[in-house]
């Protein structure tokens, strides 16, 4: 197990692609940055580009991005680059049907249009740019390396399986349209998605950084995707220990406990640790944003040189135990937590479902993220409190099953071939995530329905493709659509109905993000009902100086989402235990921060 913070564990010589990805709020960002200044400060050329629908590449580089190449000022050889769903979508719209106007009735180009308006040609279009940084040599031909920032693990495992899934597809296909529309224009996709199948399985061509906390669930994420990934061929795999803390503060109960907590959750995974190299990246009392931060990432002498910062100020903020008396008082309705990867909105869903449930009342928790992580954080049965999760691969093929039985008796034998082909696209399963979601949220009627969600830029997609959506269940079905998805928005949009709880950790990226959710969950007409900041260190009793900067900082942050943001705020002290099984999950919601 290499023991060590080197760039050269990280890039293999040689290997052009590299892909850092791991569980919400691990670092997956920072790092990529930092890997990427250093790259360029050796001599290369270096193309860095995010994946993840809510970016915050812009924030850490200081650059505004956008889907097209930017030089990163200060960084000379860097370029980086933001793959935005939707605005893919728009330019992947254009490019298919610019060239039929003119060609074709105005009437068969709004039927082209309609046809690809739903939210199959969001992710399509998305994919479309990512595989041809892969599979288009033309596209990267100036850069020595191309790294990606990818969103968190589940949503990357789904789109490094989608070389495989659309190659099949189109192979497949026999009858010339899909849910994307005419397949005439994706015969030059056809050899993207081929190569970028063949780069993503070649060790002399893509690595894959898994980063991790050393904390048991980023662990335990880290290890399954790295099985997984192996199993559709990006073997070539590299494990980051982002976070590690040791302290001589032998009588800072805080500091101990952070060090005694780590060091559990190492030796619980041993065995993978073993198995895999190993970089380690010790905590730092200031975030890793900005040129100079990220350079010290990689720079001993950057990394001891001294940071000021503000004293710890007073802040009088509620606790959680006041929001779930609130919650509790009509015994229903839903409630969701969003924010960030990685700030704790599985911890907070499970910890208000067994506070509400302990009071009696009837309670479903469930999650929209394909990395789920409910039941190993809330490990006992309570006798009111029901458990459920939007299982993708399940609810794909319950709807695929029931378009089936709904249209068999109408179709011919070529129109049934003709919906086994639609039905067999990629895109089915957000259609069928949608629908399930839709029933979920309609739950809420009778119970409390609380909803893990996925990380901030999947959980907007979700919410921002709700009519298109709506669209492609009647197309498949053929029938008039559910009373669950026509009222999905309205629902969403009643605050006496909906509680979204916007949560973060008292670091800028998070914040920062959460407020720009907030801003697009306004626009959509849902308005947040809390904000929630988790794990703060702010009036803990501790010494150590990476500790005692990182509480410094917390104060004006703090007070930014206080005097910037409407919503009431409620603070979460960090805990000495791992926020796992009842015993923990009751403290985040009743402990006083002065521990």
């Amino acid at each position: 197990m290499t023991s060590d913070s080197n760039l050269e564990s990280l890039t293999a010589p040689g290997v052009p692609f590299l892909f850092f990805t791991g569980k919400g709020g691990v670092g997956k960002t920072s790092l990529s940055c930092a890997t990427a200044i250093h790259l360029v400060d050796q001599g290369k050329r270096v193309l860095l580009v995010s994946t993840d629908p809510a970016s915050n590449l812009d924030e850490v580089l200081g650059t505004p991005l956008d889907r097209r190449p930017r030089a990163i000022k200060g960084v000379p050889g860097l370029d980086a680059l933001n793959i935005n769903p939707e605005a893919a979508a728009v330019a992947y719209r254009e490019k298919l049907i610019g060239p039929l106007r003119g060609q074709l009735p105005e009437a068969a180009i709004r039927s082209v249009e309609e046809q690809l308006s739903g939210a199959c040609t969001v992710e399509i279009a998305a994919f479309d740019e990512f595989s041809s940084l892969l599979g288009d040599p033309s596209q990267t031909s100036d850069y020595d390396h191309v790294i990606f920032d990818t969103a968190p693990t589940g949503h990357t495992l789904r789109l490094l399986a989608l070389p495989g899934a659309w190659t099949g597809f189109l192979n497949e296909n026999t009858t010339g349209t899909s849910c994307l529309g005419p397949l005439a224009g994706l015969e030059k996709q056809r050899s993207w998605y081929n190569n970028a199948l063949n780069t993503l399985s070649s060790a002399k061509q893509t690595q894959l950084v898994l980063v991790s906390r050393p904390d048991q669930a980023p662990l335990a994420e880290a290890e399954r995707a790295g099985k997984e990934l192996a199993e559709i061929g990006v073997k070539n795999q590299v494990l980051v220990l982002n976070g590690i803390f040791e302290t001589n503060q032998n009588d800072d109960v805080v500091a101990k406990a952070l060090e005694r907590r780590q060091k559990m959750a190492l030796r619980q995974f041993k065995n993978y640790l073993n198995s895999i190299t190993v970089v380690r990246i010790a905590l730092r009392s200031y975030p890793l944003v900005g040129l100079e931060a990220l350079r010290s990432t990689f720079n001993q002498e950057l990394e001891n040189a001294p940071k000021k910062y503000g004293g710890v100020g007073p802040i009088d903020l509620p606790l959680l135990s006041e929001l779930t008396d609130d919650l509790a008082s009509t015994g229903r309705g839903l409630i969701m937590t969003m924010g960030k990867g990685g700030v704790g909105k599985t911890t907070i869903a499970c910890a208000l479902a067994v506070n509400l449930a302990e009071r009696g009342l009837s309670v479903c928790l469930t999650t929209t993220d394909p990395a789920a992580h409910i039941t190993s954080t809330l490990t006992e049965a309570i006798p009111t409190l029901r458990i459920e999760r939007i299982d993708p691969s399940k609810v794909t093929e319950d709807y695929v099953s029931a378009v089936k039985q709904a249209q068999e008796a109408s179709l011919d034998h070529d129109g049934l071939a003709l919906l086994e082909e639609d039905l067999s696209s990629p895109c089915t399963e957000e259609i069928a995530v949608f629908k399930a979601f839709a029933k979920t949220v309609a739950e809420a009627e009778k119970e409390i329905v609380i909803i893990d969600t996925a990380p901030t830029g999947h959980t907007l997609l979700l919410l921002d493709a709700a009519e298109s959506y709506h669209r492609e269940v009647g197309r498949q079905t053929g029938s008039a659509v559910s009373a669950e998805v026509t009222e999905l928005l309205p629902r969403l949009r009643d605050p006496e109905f909906t509680r979204v709880l916007l949560v973060t950790l008292p670091e800028p990226t998070p914040i920062h993000e959460a407020a720009s959710l907030q801003e697009d969950l306004n626009r959509a007409e849902i308005s947040p009902a809390a904000w929630v900041v988790n794990q703060s260190l702010h009036g803990l009793s501790t010494n150590d100086p990476i500790l005692s900067g990182r509480a410094a900082r917390e104060t004006a942050l703090i007070e930014e989402v206080q005097s910037n943001h409407k919503s009431p705020t409620y603070l979460i002290s960090w805990q000495k235990e791992e926020p796992v099984g009842l015993r923990a999950l009751r403290l985040v919601v009743s402990e006083d921060i002065q521990q």
